[in-house]
């Protein structure tokens, strides 16, 4: 039996301010909607590193002791995709925006009137509550469902 498999590791970062959120409207059709500014981990990079790195290059914002608050992961083709998900509120810096999307300050209480992507609410619940660190998409049936733990 093969233990090993094909994984493509990435990173999503919660960047709070207040009552406030660091979100990216974005713009590819993949995973279009307001969502959590992320990207890859390069060959060779620290995970750390990586949401440090790829929160400079989308959000113009230099985030300071990222913590690590979960694991987002669904199957791909012929393996797994896994993204590690963080939040900070201490950062140094001006937002701006990147080719991937636009960057907006977003009231907390004002989530529910945005064109979200699908899974952002679950997202946050997961980085914000300390009794969860994981969620999953599985298959059953050819459809997607979440599980959270």
């Amino acid at each position: 039996m093969n233990r090993t498999e094909n994984v493509e590791l990435t990173v999503l970062c919660l960047i709070q301010n207040d009552d406030k959120y660091l979100l990216q409207n974005r713009v590819k059709n993949d995973w279009k909607g307001f969502t959590l500014p992320g990207g890859h981990v390069e060959k060779g990079e620290s995970i750390v590193d990586a949401v440090i790195r790829e929160m400079k290059e989308e959000t113009g914002l230099t985030i300071i002791n990222p913590a690590l608050c979960g694991i987002k992961q669904f199957p791909i083709e012929n393996g797994r995709y896994i993204v590690f998900l963080f939040e900070s509120n201490q950062f140094k810096g001006e937002s701006v925006s990147s080719d991937e999307g636009t960057m907006h300050w977003v009231k907390k209480t004002d989530l529910p009137f945005l064109n979200t992507v699908d899974d952002l609410e679950t997202l946050i619940q997961v980085i914000l509550d300390d009794k969860l660190t994981e969620f999953q998409y599985i298959t059953e049936n050819n459809e997607w469902k979440i599980v959270i733990k």
